[in-house]
């Protein structure tokens, strides 16, 4: 006799949903520089009034909102890539576009690529805004009205706006060239300060570890994408994550005081500050640049089961509003295609942000569009103003930044020509409510089961890096540079862990979770951790600190 393998499945959250957070440390950097890329090109087109060819300059343009994280060697090749990702997109949307007007064949079309987009987007780890920009310009033009003739032209707008939005984003470099690896472990140090003021014992300290664990690495990751280290301040900058990483795994001998200071002295662009510390510290760092990165067809793998849903709902979502008679399908399908996440829970949460923000956003579309309708240099300014209140809102919540990006995406129509503001409002909610139940529903019929494979994976990637860890410590005199290393590799898998099962905890109608072993592994793991900084002589760096600094 046998027994099935019991299932799960999760309660939808509605508290909190709708809660406004903190707005990001950097909201107004993404919110300036798309009004710098998107300004000049439709001021230009607007003084040779050719505004109906703002649809694909704004193509290129709206790519500086990605890359804002990263430092900027990295920023120059993610900026590139994301460019020619929109163009290729956009390229065949216009094709499409005109080889057929069907417009189920059109649907299918947007909505396989959709697929596309998602999973390079997640698995290449781009960051915010992520698919979503890139559906919703290739879905709309795959409904542009073209001609094979015209397609290399309008290619040709998105590409030159494109190049100009890679100078707006990197231009900052030119004044606080270290300013996102500054960051990033600025916020390690607050982070791993704030789980040092718990000593491990006070409520709510697995998720202040949980989320210290988080913020160094992505820290550790901010620095490894700038390559090789060419300069003294990346390198005391990598000295400063090593501290955070050491208060990480050893709270109660920490001052979180000195952790903060050194989180100020961060700020702006003054000196960086130079910790006492040998370089075998880093000697993990130098094993970690040598590793070979995943191939990307490997980290597309675990992906499959996200583009199932993001095809299919897509695709169903633009059907559905076909056979209502809307008139843009694309809407609908990217209403579905922005909220599919890690897991349906999540999903369940972008998909109640997106109808209201939608709804709200509608609202405001209504109160704006008499002022937009006076004049077309109205028009683009209105568009202006809705583009950074998008960006400079959104960090506090998604339903925040979709009140502004609505009305923005509803007045980019008008740019071709004016239309029944009252026809665009009905058929935008329509397409909103569509688009949000249709991709719900095929988020939650089809499951992700590898969610549990993947917890496996992180739990075996704990128990040996913790095994090889244990056998260094219990040698008499382990090799600096090995034990390090290994301190790395452990401290990196538990945050791989963490990431993992809280996206596989949200997911539904899966195999129970092996909760147990996932606590125990990061206790066990975290012992040992701190084992490793003990051997180390680590504690003994609280009050060290040298006068020289470094400049930026």
């Amino acid at each position: 006799m046998t027994t099935a393998t019991p299932t799960t499945t999760r309660r939808l959250p509605l508290v909190g949903v709708l809660r406004l957070g903190r707005p990001s440390d950097i909201w107004f950097k993404p919110a300036f520089s798309v009004v710098a890329a998107v300004a000049p090109p439709n001021l230009t087109l607007l003084a040779l009034g050719r505004l109906d060819l703002a649809m694909y300059t704004m193509a290129g343009s709206l790519c500086a909102l990605y890359g804002h994280n990263r430092p900027y060697p990295a920023r120059a090749r993610t900026l590139a890539r994301v460019i020619l990702g929109m163009v290729g997109g956009l390229a065949l949307a216009l094709v499409a576009a005109s080889l057929t007007t069907n417009a189920v064949v059109l649907v299918t079309v947007g909505a396989l690529m959709a697929a596309v987009q998602k999973v390079l987007c997640d698995a290449t780890r781009v960051g915010p805004p992520g698919n979503v920009v890139l559906t919703f310009i290739s879905s709309a033009s795959l409904f542009a009205p073209q001609t094979l003739g015209q397609v290399p032209g309008h290619v040709g707008l998105a590409l030159a706006a494109g190049a100009w939005a890679w100078l707006v984003g990197m231009a900052p470099g030119l004044l606080r060239p270290h300013g996102p690896e500054r960051r990033a472990t600025a916020h390690a140090l607050n982070a791993t300060a704030a789980y040092a003021d718990t000593r491990g014992t006070a409520e709510g300290h697995d998720r202040t570890r949980a989320a210290a664990a988080a913020a160094v690495q992505a820290a550790w990751q901010s620095l490894l994408a700038t390559g090789t280290r060419t300069d003294r301040t990346r390198r005391a900058l990598e000295h400063l994550v090593v501290r955070a990483e050491v208060a990480l795994a050893a709270p109660a001998d920490t001052d979180p005081r000195l952790l903060r200071g050194w989180a100020r002295d961060l700020r702006g662009t003054g000196r960086v500050p130079r910790v006492a510390g040998a370089d075998d510290e880093l000697l993990g760092v130098d094993a970690e640049r040598a590793l070979p990165q995943r191939p990307l067809w490997r980290r597309l793998g675990p992906l499959t089961p996200l583009a199932a849903r993001t095809a299919l709902g897509c695709a169903l979502a633009g059907y559905a509003s076909l056979a209502l008679g809307v008139g843009r399908p694309y809407w609908a399908l990217v209403t579905a295609a922005s909220l599919y996440q890690a897991n349906v829970t999540l999903t369940w949460s972008r998909g109640v942000q997106r109808v209201v923000g939608n709804l709200l956003g509608v609202l405001v579309f209504a109160a704006v569009v008499p002022l937009a309708h006076l004049h077309p240099a109205a028009l683009v300014l209105c568009c202006l103003a809705f583009n950074f209140g998008a960006e400079a809102l959104i960090g506090r919540n998604y339903w925040l930044g979709s009140v502004c990006v609505t009305p923005m995406a509803l007045l980019i129509t008008e740019f071709a020509r004016t239309q029944d503001a009252g026809q665009l409002v009905t058929e935008r909610v329509v397409d909103t409510l569509v688009g949000a139940l249709v991709g719900f529903a095929v988020a939650v019929v089809v499951t992700n089961r590898r969610a549990g494979d993947r917890i496996e994976h992180a739990l075996t990637a704990v128990e040996r890096a913790r095994e090889q860890a244990a056998r260094l410590l219990a040698e008499p005199q382990p090799v600096p540079r090995a034990l390090e290393a290994a301190r790395r590799t452990l401290s990196a898998a538990l945050a791989e862990l963490r990431a993992t099962a809280d996206a596989a905890s949200g997911e539904w109608w899966q195999r129970a979770l092996p909760q147990e072993r996932v606590v125990q592994a990061e206790q066990c793991g975290h012992r040992t951790l701190a084992a490793t900084v003990r051997r180390q002589g680590a504690h003994s760096w609280d009050g060290a600190r040298t006068t020289e600094d470094v400049r930026p």
